[in-house]
């Protein structure tokens, strides 16, 4: 009778190596179990999804949210898909080109977890501000699962980020930010967009920038003139707008009449509004008393809204006019009313060490 006999030790070999094939398999198994996804959450876990298994995943807020989300997919700091971002991380560039050719460019991300309002302000979508309310609203995703509370962290370059539906790029290349002052006029609203049809600062602007993501970062009043940074860095808007890092802006305000010296005394003491909103004391100086109205330079270090009118108000003087001269270390220069100019490379370094980014 014939048939193939095993070489003398060949069983015992191919034991062995099932049994090493087996033992692989169950290491990688119990690797894959034991697996944390990369973010965390330190106040409350992960929310689940009520889809059914094996059915694709819809993106929340894409059908709710349209507009939206086309003009984050327009952005350059967003990633249709993760293919997109897979490309951008294998070629080490931006899958996107800069915004505008005059920005100055900012390192977007760490190679390390970061808060998901800090990424989606080094990413330029927005404030840390405006993030909370995103997540408040559910509007934000990780892996797919979307984010509850503030405390949560993404791994840039192994997370996906979402924004309704919409990945942010959050790979560590580097972003171009627009920085842009602005003498603004009076009668013109600082906001990006008025519901009543009014003229707004981004108004002022071309269309090759209305395009971009600027927003104004602080106020100045319907009435008020002067000096306005714009930009569509998020974390830089952050920083200026937080008390912690608050800049002092200088005003010059013209009043009718002359304006006693105890009114004076009252604003360097640290005033208290009629509304109850105790004041930070005042840098206050007369510059000129000529034809019935007299001029002052303010110095301001909070951003209470609408300070310096209601301070004037409750003390019984008339303002004529509000202007802002300087910001921090911007100044106002010889910038006609109406017009703007791009940052340089000096400005936008020593505004960021103002304002604790370098």
């Amino acid at each position: 009778m014939s048939g193939k006999k095993d070489v003398p030790g060949q069983s015992k070999d191919r034991l062995r190596e099932d049994r090493s094939a087996t033992g692989r398999s169950g290491d990688r198994d119990r690797n894959k179990a034991r697996r944390s996804p990369s973010w965390s959450q330190e106040t409350a876990p992960p929310a689940t999804s009520s889809r059914k298994a094996g059915a694709p995943r819809t993106p929340r807020g894409e059908g709710a949210h349209p507009a939206k989300g086309k003009r984050f997919q327009e952005s350059g700091a967003y990633s249709k898909d993760k293919s997109d971002i897979a490309q951008t991380e294998k070629s080490g560039q931006s899958a996107h080109p800069a915004q505008s050719p005059q920005s100055s460019q900012s390192t977007v991300m760490p190679d390390e977890p970061v808060r998901v309002n800090k990424a989606l302000a080094a990413a330029g979508i927005c404030s840390r501000r405006a993030a909370d309310d995103l997540i408040a609203q559910g509007a934000v995703s990780i892996n797919g699962q979307v984010v509850t509370t503030p405390g949560v962290k993404v791994m840039p370059g192994k997370d996906v980020l979402a924004v309704n539906g919409v990945a942010v790029n959050l790979l560590g290349q580097t972003r171009s930010f627009a920085y842009i002052i602005m003498n603004k006029p009076a009668r013109v609203v600082t906001t990006v967009k008025d519901p009543q049809g009014r003229t707004t600062v981004l108004d002022l602007l071309p269309a090759e920038l209305k395009n971009g993501r600027l927003y104004p970062v602080g106020r100045l009043d319907f009435f008020s003139e002067g000096l306005l940074l714009l930009t569509d860095d998020g974390e830089m808007t952050y920083r200026l707008t937080h008390p912690k890092w608050h800049l002092t802006k200088v005003y010059r305000v013209r009043v009718r009449g002359s304006v006693p010296d105890s009114a004076l005394k009252i604003m360097r003491s640290g005033m208290t509004l009629a509304e109850g909103e105790k004041l930070a004391p005042v840098k206050v100086n007369v510059l000129r008393e000529e034809n019935d109205i007299t001029t002052l330079e303010m110095h301001l270090m909070q951003g209470v809204n609408r300070q310096i009118r209601r301070m004037c108000r409750d003390l019984g003087l008339t303002i004529l006019s509000l202007k802002r001269f300087r910001q921090g270390p911007l100044d106002l220069g010889n910038l006609e009313r109406g017009k703007f100019r791009m940052l340089d490379e000096a400005e936008v370094s020593l505004l960021r060490r103002s304002a604790g980014l370098e």
